[in-house]
């Protein structure tokens, strides 16, 4: 069993792990991707404080999704709607809708977002034979 929490990155046999707070303090990109040595997709945990907005963007080719962990986000899309996601939400966007994401609760906006190209590979989970049954 494991006595402690895992703070810090920790790289293994065919796996890293670690916590956000090991990649960064104060507001900005949490680079999840190169610390955990991540391959098959973009990945950042983004930390915004109180009140910051980030800038209306979009992307030629990868899809995202944000799932937001803590605080309130506002998202405005390039339709011109707005909506509010607070812990446990989830967005994803299509490559080319323009978006911007604002923090609109009270303290640290924290969010993940998850990029990719080409999609899901189907059934690719396998049990080792001691499991089955």
């Amino acid at each position: 069993m494991a006595e402690e929490e895992v703070n810090e990155v920790v790289t293994g046999e065919g796996y890293a792990l670690g916590n956000i707070a090991a990649l960064g303090h104060g507001g900005g990109f949490r680079k999840i991707r190169p610390a955990l040595d991540v391959k098959a997709l973009g990945i950042n945990a983004i930390v915004m404080p109180e009140e910051f907005a980030g800038r209306r963007h979009y992307h030629y080719e990868q899809e995202e999704t944000y799932f937001i962990h803590q605080g309130h986000a506002e998202l405005e899309l390039g339709d011109g709607s707005v909506h509010r996601l607070g812990p446990g939400g989830i967005v994803r966007m299509d490559a080319a809708t323009v978006r911007r994401i604002r923090n609109v609760g009270e303290g640290d906006l924290i969010y993940v977002a998850v990029g990719g190209k080409d999609g899901y590979v189907e059934n690719d989970g396998h049990l080792l034979p001691s499991e089955e049954g």
